[in-house]
């Protein structure tokens, strides 16, 4: 599948794009400039060789030229680079996986948008889109570690069925990812929210922990 990532250069959107293009994806990796993301990509080119051929660089506007983009920036950013490439993103599926999160000490806190959730703020903004979510538990070094199996449940968030399913086929092309179908973008402030206990767990008791739910 062709998939679009816009802020790629950073640690969620590096390691997302290296290990979607392990498993045969065509990755548009997108930064602010062609140059940064040239320099990115070369970089994962030395270190994964072959495994990361489908990375192709681009700018951000460019990275929106396919079917599905993953908004990788960070939350403070996210509403301000949507709002500058929304006549881009019309018609496609967008994933935020964008956790507004503050820091307190050893305690991280969810700070909520008037929508509620950041996920909700951009469907009002991105109201021709498809928006949903994913990956918000997973901590971006798991991604980045092509030697390293992830094994983790994501869970799935979107208003419509066809673009839910579209991301929980994606998920689902990296092994030991099992997607779960959460429902619909109401029940994104959850994901946001748990997103800062975890944080908050994996900072106290110096570990990383991601989501995984067992049948009983």
């Amino acid at each position: 599948m062709k998939i679009g990532i816009l802020g790629a250069t950073g640690p969620a959107g590096s390691g997302l794009a290296a290990r979607l293009a392990s498993v045969g994806n065509e990755v548009l990796f997108g930064s602010r400039s062609v140059e940064k993301a040239a320099i990115a990509v070369t970089e994962l080119h030395e270190r994964w060789g072959d495994r990361v051929n489908n990375l192709v660089p681009c700018d951000n506007e460019g990275a929106c030229d396919a079917p599905v983009v993953i908004l990788a920036v960070h939350a403070d950013s996210v509403i301000e680079t949507v709002k500058e490439h929304a006549e881009h993103l019309t018609n496609k599926v967008v994933v935020s996986m964008a956790n507004n999160l503050v820091r307190n000490g050893t305690e991280f806190n969810a700070v909520l948008p008037p929508h509620g959730s950041v996920a909700k703020e951009l469907q009002a903004l991105l109201w021709r889109s498809h928006v949903v979510t994913a990956f918000h538990l997973v901590p971006a070094a798991e991604f980045a570690n092509l030697d390293r199996d992830m094994e983790s449940d994501v869970v799935v968030l979107g208003d419509e069925d066809d673009a839910r399913n579209m991301l929980m086929h994606i998920v689902r092309s990296i092994p030991n990812l099992r997607p779960l179908d959460g429902g619909s973008l109401r029940n994104a402030v959850g994901m946001e929210t748990f997103a800062a206990i975890l944080l908050t767990i994996n900072v106290r008791h110096k570990m990383r922990a991601s989501l995984r739910l067992i049948t009983i």
